[in-house]
């Protein structure tokens, strides 16, 4: 199996694990993602793109699970593969971001959802075309769930 090594962090406001905003589409926290100079090279061209996907390591995670109560969903469990919840039993998360530039070889961005010191796998350009599915099933993630989300991570990211 490969290893994966960081190829940056993350600076950010947010510093409380489970804390909203729970995903990056409510979350208005700014930040920086310092990428390690031997990687800024791959850097390239990304200043032309509005916004990114970063793949992080939650390396805060508590445990590894393979049922979790999602954030705000009352008492239901779900199937960890069922959710976004950071206790996986590899705890690997998504997070999209606006990309506001790019300063000596750290991105500044807007829309952040990861906590201050959260390890950086990757990062991919976020392009419309490929990466929105219109039309695409919810699950059990229904409106009203979306709505509770929104409305805890209304003003969260600011101190």
């Amino acid at each position: 199996m490969t290893e994966y090594r960081p190829i940056g962090i993350v600076h950010s406001p947010l510093r409380t694990r489970g804390s909203p905003p729970f995903q990056s589409s409510f979350s208005r926290a700014e930040g920086t993602i310092e990428i390690y100079p031997e990687f800024r090279a791959g850097l390239r061209d990304l200043d032309a793109f509005s916004h990114i996907i970063v793949i992080a390591e939650f390396n805060q995670a508590e445990r590894q699970a393979l049922s979790e109560h999602p954030l705000l969903d009352g008492e239901a469990h779900h199937g960890i593969f069922a959710c976004r919840h950071f206790n996986r039993p590899n705890p690997i998360g998504l997070s999209y971001a606006a990309l506001r530039e790019i300063r000596n070889g750290t991105l500044v961005v807007s829309g952040i959802d990861l906590l201050e010191g959260t390890p950086v796998l990757d990062i991919k350009p976020y392009i419309p075309a490929f990466d929105c599915i219109p039309g695409a099933g919810t699950g059990w993630v229904t409106q009203e769930h979306v709505d509770r989300l929104r409305a805890a991570g209304s003003g969260a990211g600011h101190q």
